[in-house]
């Protein structure tokens, strides 16, 4: 209902619109009705989609609004009217006069409405005048191929001066049937010399001819009147076609229907045979814009193609060069065109096709051309011609480029090669020493094996003497009855002693020596019983006939610890080589195991020292041995029959982020030495590069240098702007040609001579010899280092907040080492920029390449200088004496004097 209200409200009167206008703002009051309007009218707005999506949150007043705005366009007229009256034009089939006269006071005015209802009028009313009821785009096209047709014949005859009587139906022909359909007027067969003939039989009898001669001149001139009439009429109505044509291409359905239709873009590019520049500019703008949707290339090729065989043209585009060359009056055509011709060459993918276009152009003369109109005032015209230069193929200079890549590629393929077979040995160099470093590696395995074994068996040797004397003496005393060896019900070797009876001993008396007997019952004297041992003074025979070999007797509770010694050994859960170093590393530290753990726990410093925490760092337990010392305590086993160094590691192992902890510790210990060894070393290298490129004395002496290398050097080459810094050591190696001295000795002289406020330029110059021996990398990565340590200081600290030597470590040196950090950037864009003062480049230029050689040539100009001041001291001692010593002339004369 809204949708038929709105439709018949464009031909009501003013009180009638205002009516419904009231009509339609109370039925905007229900949802169903508002909704409908305003997709009726916002689908006539046709918007793209987001200028819908913002329309459509306005409220029910501001929707109403555009409603009114919308029905306040008063539609004129509906398409069918403009069709019927352009169709009435070409298929008229009336005498020539009336259609002369309803075209020329009608058809160029209802195109020009028909164009402006076509750009201004909502797009339901374009869709209607396109659909298939009425057939809008055929229409237009017929009308178009109609007046180009009418334009063509005018023109010709026109310019042979004859007459169009029969033309069949314009709008089924085309410009193809321009020559039969001329060949229908009654003066077409005829030559110009046959009229000329005429005309003089004529003119022959001028009494008798004269009125039928001015007949004839006033109908020409009438009739030639009216012909130029209808020519400008169609060339209007062209153009006029043109632009109604351009309006439907703006909608998208209308651009679509022009690329499908099957001869809307022949006859458009058949326009370009208007004589308008104007339509040639409009009719070029439109195929550049069919050129670049997805298969308008084709079809505007086909199009070029159709009006080469229609004009009878040799070449494609031949026509479409003519009018770019002779028409330099109109400069929106030659843009037009020029654009035209930037899309057609330079929009195809295939670059053979895009050479074939191009060569097109090229022999029609537009290279010649375009190099004419360098120097036109147009800047679109320059940008154009720009374009099209710019993306021009040369393909001499591609070939020439092919070839040159040619032999660059294969010099390529030969480095590569040489690359791929030197990166092959170095896989091989690399796979070879990795064997090598394994073979190495066993070999110095088994070494320590070797060494540990012997090292066992030497122990067991000396083990071994001590424990079989032992036995030998537990054996004679079991023999002897005084001591008694068993087990315990545990295994253990259990020792008792025998109880024995001491009786006192009597000694025999004898008065004889002690002999050895022969013979049970060898008769002697008699002897008394006992002697008294004072007499016989037993100690002193004890002393001085003891036997050296025989120790002190051995104690009991000795032999009691050194048999028990050979119980069962501890048990072992690391591996021995490493329990064995760790066993050392735990003497050399002089603390106990527990002491040892407490002081990591605690960040003591003091407690453990710095070489130690390295050596202790080393043995920090991997995973698997802190597995077996945690699987063998969780077996309940007893922590006593470990040795040692596997208690230590069980206690070791349970402090909490172990590494982190040495490793912090190690970087506090370490952080005063390092920052104290980096920032001498930043210092030098800032100094140095501040004072060489700030030094203007230097600068001089350079300039010197560089002055007298260009005197030797001119008769060779130019002038040079300057010299790399090694050419100063060289200085030193140019003689004289006496060989008497060299070039920096000369150079010293004329410096000491013109220049004296030179001599001492070397003043200026500080450190550079320090800063020569420092690496610039080296110091880069220390730094690196202290912020990495810094970084796990700092997060040790974030985990223990109420640790109050960690707390003070980094409140005090984070500062120190922002401090040091602005140093390192400051050395090196001081470092950076001196480099590149002197033409080196920084990243490849260490400081123990870039300073010595001005270390070198100070030490050489001193010297020099040193050198200059002995030879004037001889010259002038040399000439003292030769001032003193007379001449052999002066001694005759005087001789000869005294003779007299």
């Amino acid at each position: 209902m809204a949708k038929r209200l709105l439709y018949r409200h464009a031909t009501f009167n003013f009180e009638w619109r205002s009516i419904i206008c009231m009509c339609l703002k109370m039925l905007m009051t229900r949802p169903d009705t508002c909704s409908q309007m305003v997709s009726i009218s916002y689908h006539y707005m046709n918007l793209p989609p987001d200028k819908l999506s913002l329309l459509s949150q306005y409220d029910n007043d501001k929707k109403w609004e555009l409603i009114c705005d919308q029905e306040r366009f008063q539609v004129k007229n509906p398409p069918s009217t403009y069709l019927t009256k352009i169709k009435s034009f070409y298929q008229d089939q009336g005498g020539v006069t009336r259609r002369f006269k309803r075209r020329v006071q009608e058809s160029t005015q209802v195109l020009r409405e028909l164009e402006i209802s076509l750009r201004t009028n909502h797009i339901g009313w374009a869709q209607e005048f396109l659909n298939e009821e009425n057939q809008g785009l055929d229409v237009l096209v017929d009308y178009l191929s109609y007046a180009q047709c009418e334009a063509s014949f005018d023109l010709e005859g026109a310019e042979n001066g004859g007459t169009l009587s029969e033309r069949g139906k314009p709008a089924e022909r085309s410009m193809e049937d321009l020559n039969k359909s001329a060949g229908s007027s009654p003066t077409h067969g005829m030559t110009r010399a046959a009229r000329a003939l005429t005309w003089d039989l004529l003119t022959s009898d001028h009494h008798l001819f004269h009125p039928l001669l001015c007949r004839i001149t006033s109908l020409a001139q009438s009739r030639r009147t009216q012909k130029i009439s209808r020519l400008a009429s169609q060339r209007d109505d062209v153009h006029v076609c043109i632009m109604c044509l351009r309006a439907i291409m703006n909608y998208q359905s209308g651009f679509n229907q022009v690329m499908t239709h099957p001869r809307c873009v022949n006859e458009i590019t058949l326009s370009l045979n208007n004589k308008n520049p104007r339509t040639k500019a409009l009719v070029l703008e439109l195929l550049a814009a069919v050129c670049l949707v997805r298969g308008g290339h084709d079809i505007i090729l086909a199009a070029f193609d159709n009006l080469k065989e229609v004009s009878g043209e040799k070449n494609r585009f031949e026509n479409l060069m003519e009018y770019f060359s002779n028409d330099d009056s109109n400069i929106d055509f030659m843009v037009a065109c020029m654009q035209f011709i930037n899309i057609v060459v330079h929009s195809v993918e295939n670059m053979n096709f895009r050479v074939h276009l191009q060569y097109e152009f090229t022999h029609h003369g537009l290279d010649q051309y375009l190099e004419s109109l360098k120097l036109t005032e147009s800047e679109k015209l320059q940008v154009q011609i720009q374009a099209y230069l710019d993306n021009v193929f040369d393909v001499g200079a591609l070939l020439e480029d092919a070839e040159n890549r040619g032999g660059v590629n294969y010099s390529m393929t030969k480095i590569i090669l040489c690359c791929v077979g030197m990166l092959c040995r170095v896989v091989s160099c690399r796979e070879s020493l990795r064997d090598s470093c394994s073979q190495v590696s066993s070999l110095q395995q088994r070494e320590r094996e070797r060494e540990m074994s012997q090292e066992r068996e030497r122990d067991r040797e000396r083990l071994s003497q001590p424990s079989s004397e032992l036995e030998l003496k537990v054996q004679e005393l079991q023999d002897r009855g005084l001591i008694r060896l068993g087990r315990t019900p545990s295994g253990a070797l259990d020792l008792q002693v025998v109880p024995v009876t001491i009786i006192e001993y009597a000694p025999t008396p004898t008065s004889e020596p002690l002999l050895s007997s022969t013979g049970p019952t060898a008769p002697g004297p008699d002897v008394p019983d006992a002697t008294p041992s004072s007499e016989l003074n037993m100690e002193a025979f004890e002393e001085q006939f003891k036997t050296k070999a025989q120790g002190p007797p051995a104690a009991l509770s000795t032999l009691k610890v050194k048999v028990a010694q050979k119980a069962p050994s501890k048990v072992n859960l690391i591996e021995g080589n490493k329990a064995k170093n760790l066993a050392i590393t735990l003497r050399k530290g002089g603390r106990s195991p527990a002491d040892i753990c407490t002081a990591i726990e605690t960040y003591d410093q003091q407690a453990l020292g710095l070489d130690f925490l390295e050596l202790l760092e080393r043995f920090v337990p991997s995973d698997y041995e802190l597995k077996l010392l945690q699987n063998y305590e969780k077996e309940g086993r007893p922590l006593d029959d470990l040795a040692e160094e596997d208690r230590f590691m069980m206690r070791f192992g349970k402090i909490p982020r172990l590494a982190q902890r040495i490793s912090t510790l190690t970087f506090m210990g370490n952080f005063p030495e390092s920052v104290k060894r980096l920032q001498p070393q930043l210092n030098s290298i800032i100094t140095a590069s501040m004072s060489i490129k700030s030094s203007a004395k230097l600068k001089k002496m350079l300039e010197i240098i560089l002055a007298f290398g260009n005197y030797m050097n001119s008769s060779k080459r130019g002038a040079a702007y300057g010299f790399r810094l090694q050419s100063l050591d060289l200085l030193l190696d140019t003689k004289s040609t006496d060989r008497s001295q060299t070039l920096l000795h000369f150079i010293s002289s004329i410096v000491q001579e013109k220049y004296p406020e030179l001599n001492n330029f070397h003043t200026e110059l500080r450190f550079v010899d320090k800063a020569g021996l420092v690496s610039l990398d080296s110091i880069l990565q220390d730094i690196r280092s202290l912020e990495r340590g810094m970084e796990v200081t700092k997060k040790e600290f974030l985990v223990q907040e109420d640790n109050t030597v960690l707390k003070d470590f980094v409140k005090t040196n984070s500062e120190l080492l922002d401090s040091l950090l602005k140093d390192s950037k400051t050395a090196q864009e001081t470092y950076g920029s001196v480099v590149e003062y002197f033409g080196e480049n920084p990243k490849t230029t260490q400081p123990s390449m870039f300073f010595p050689p001005f270390v070198r040539f100070m030490k050489a100009y001193k010297q020099a200088e040193k050198d200059n001041e002995q030879r004037k001291r001889l010259e002038a001692q040399s000439s003292e004496k030769q001032a003193e010593s007379p001449s052999p002339k002066k001694k005759e004369a005087t001789g000869h004097k005294v003779g007299q």
